[in-house]
């Protein structure tokens, strides 16, 4: 519930965190929705009217650490708890191809007839077959609708023949640009769809993204949407994110973030980047950075210049190691990619480009800058997604340019190994934040949920030791980013990448008193045992959100 703007609450007895630092205070005033006062307690007391005065609420904390609310600069919630509601094919739970048809089987036996059947988070990689499932071992959950497993990367997945039926696909059925068609060798279609294939799976009246991006958008009533939602911000909640960019909006996460703002079930904050085949319209509309309030906000565009490391899509002209004569895709071609970014740029719309080899993030950049050179703005802080391969050179351009990457170290933690097998040797850079940091380009965390579940301290932990499950350790020490900075990456830089750091991502008078309480404090725990640290409570506007106690 929104608290009235004189509503006073003091919290005492635990540390309070300037994210990043080792600075620590004894106590927070807050008055409304903001933060008056950060220090001792007998000064907070007197910020909210003195010890003899009326505070309407106390919080005496138990020890533990009052630290800022994350942010989340990358992520897509509804697609996230669209995955929670779809079957777990996560490797923990499936290790090989008749587990994951088993699993399968076992959640449509619970399914009214006609349902479809659908999973995520499976690594090909990391089934013990080491290759994709196909159409036909789909076709053994059921062959009388649709079976659809989405890979962990978010980019494409796998249907089964009923699917490929009716959704017209064939051995003729040509990969459209920016997206590709998987086929045995026969030349029939072996149930792969990747990127910009999978708006093939949407229906006649859904939503539609061309070659703009990897079509998650799939329809569903207004309830189920609403109840994804709902699903999502409990878990980011949990995790104590407070703020978040939803870094692909298309009419169907628009529609649901409007109308849980109307009905009071948007918890928390969210910037949009809208899809960038949305780009048209946004300019018709003149929806401008910063469109909203302070709970929900049109912010950008988001663009795609290549696909995953995950499913192979990211693009490398010369081939990957693992097979020279697989390259990977581009979205759009570097004439047509650049045309869209002056648009944006011009309209005074900040970009978030999907990157992840050097080929793809070269393309973001020169874009930019031949934008800013053909219209020079101020303070844009155009955002290159993921940024997983860049060059020292490249980084180096970053900070010239005043371009913000935007990373996230749970992508190294859980796949570093496969992208290892697929690129040889320069899969040691993957994710280089302190090499960006080391050249003076601020680095930002985020999760890309569901590719990773929202766990702040896990990507902290995982930039800090670039250590993968299987205990590979990725590059040498100048590309670990300290954990006092993947605090700041995740909380201030983060909240800077929105353009929301004098709203959110610092615990300072003025700002909005969105915070959380941790168990320990990330500094004078040992690395690797931070994902372990557990979130007590998260409170936003100066009102618990959620707390481990229900």
């Amino acid at each position: 519930m929104p608290r009235s703007p004189e509503h006073t609450l003091l919290v005492t007895g635990a540390a309070v965190a300037a994210a990043g630092t080792t600075v620590r205070a004894e106590a927070l005033a807050v008055r409304g929705d903001r933060i008056v006062h950060v220090g001792t307690e007998e000064e907070a007391r007197a910020a909210l009217g003195g010890r003899g005065g009326h505070i309407d609420e106390e919080l005496t904390l138990d020890g533990g650490l009052v630290h800022p609310g994350f942010v989340d600069a990358h992520c897509h919630p509804v697609m996230y708890g669209q995955a929670l509601a779809w079957v777990d094919l996560r490797p923990e739970r499936v290790p090989d191809i008749d587990t994951l048809v088993e699993v399968l089987r076992e959640a449509a036996r619970e399914l009214p007839a006609g349902v479809p059947v659908r999973g995520f988070g499976y690594e090909h990689r990391r089934l013990a077959e080491g290759r994709h499932p196909s159409c036909h071992d789909l076709d053994r959950v059921a062959d009388d609708r649709e079976v659809y497993v989405m890979n962990a990367s978010g980019h494409g997945g796998v249907v089964n023949s009923h699917t490929l039926r009716t959704c017209r696909i064939t051995a003729g059925t040509p990969s459209p640009e920016g997206g590709s068609i998987g086929h045995f060798e026969n030349g029939e279609p072996d149930g792969q769809l990747w990127d910009a294939a999978c708006d093939l799976l949407t229906g006649p009246a859904g939503v539609k993204i061309g070659n703009h991006g990897p079509n998650f958008h799939l329809s569903e009533p207004e309830d189920i949407m609403a109840d994804h939602l709902l699903r999502a911000q409990e878990v980011f909640l949990a995790a104590g994110v407070t703020t978040i960019g939803d870094a692909q909006v298309s009419r169907r996460e628009m529609e649901t973030y409007l109308r849980a703002r109307s009905d009071g079930s948007l918890r928390m904050r969210v910037s949009a980047y809208l899809t960038s085949a949305l780009l048209d319209t946004a300019l018709e509309l003149g929806a401008v950075r910063g469109f909203g309030d302070d709970l929900f906000r049109v912010q950008g565009v988001k663009f795609y210049a290549d696909g995953t490391l995950g499913g192979w899509t990211a693009y490398f002209p010369e081939g990957y190691a693992a097979d020279c004569c697989h390259h990977g895709q581009l979205y759009h071609s570097v004439e047509e990619y650049a045309e869209i970014v002056r648009r944006a740029h011009a309209a005074g719309l900040q970009t978030a480009t999907h990157a992840q080899s050097p080929y793809a993030i070269g393309m973001v950049l020169d874009a930019i800058e031949k934008a800013q050179a053909d219209r020079p703005r101020d303070d844009m802080r155009h955002r290159v997604e993921h940024s997983g391969l860049p060059t020292d050179e490249q980084i180096e351009r970053m900070g010239a340019l005043a371009v913000v990457p935007v990373m996230q170290p749970q992508h190294h933690l859980r796949t570093g190994d496969g992208t290892l097998t697929a690129i040889g040797a320069m899969g040691h850079r993957y994710n280089p934040a302190g090499r960006c940091a080391g050249a003076g380009v601020p680095v930002v965390f985020s999760s890309d949920a569901p590719v990773a579940p929202p766990a702040p301290l896990e990507a902290v932990s995982a930039a800090a030791t670039r250590r993968t499950v299987l205990g590979t350790v990725l590059g040498d020490e100048s590309l670990r980013l300290p954990v006092e900075a993947g605090l700041h990456a995740h909380t201030g830089a983060a909240a800077s990448a929105l353009h929301r750091e004098h709203e959110v991502g610092a615990l300072a008078p003025g700002m909005l008193a969105d915070f959380c309480v941790l168990d320990a404090d990330p500094l004078t725990v040992a690395t690797d045992e931070l994902a372990g640290i557990r979130v007590r409570e998260t409170w936003i506007g100066g009102s618990r959100a959620w707390s481990l106690r229900g």
